[in-house]
């Protein structure tokens, strides 16, 4: 594709600037962020708006296990 084997040594960042490829991660995480404000902007009351206004109720820590020795 840009005529480049391994022996050129060249950096992956400099290969996705030259093909304007951009990284997954990032992608991923501005999709995260669109569908975040998507759900956050509906009115009405479905399963994905209560999971992200979900709080935890605090959880008492037990006692601990013996062996009954």
């Amino acid at each position: 594709m840009l005529g480049v084997s391994l022996r050129d040594q060249i950096r992956n960042e400099e290969i996705c600037r030259r093909t304007k490829v951009t990284d997954i991660a990032q992608r991923i995480a501005k999709l995260k962020w669109q569908w975040a404000g998507h759900i956050a902007r509906r009115i009405d009351e479905r399963w994905g708006l209560k999971v992200l206004e979900w709080l935890l109720e605090p959880v008492n820590a037990g006692g601990q296990i013996t062996s009954g020795e």
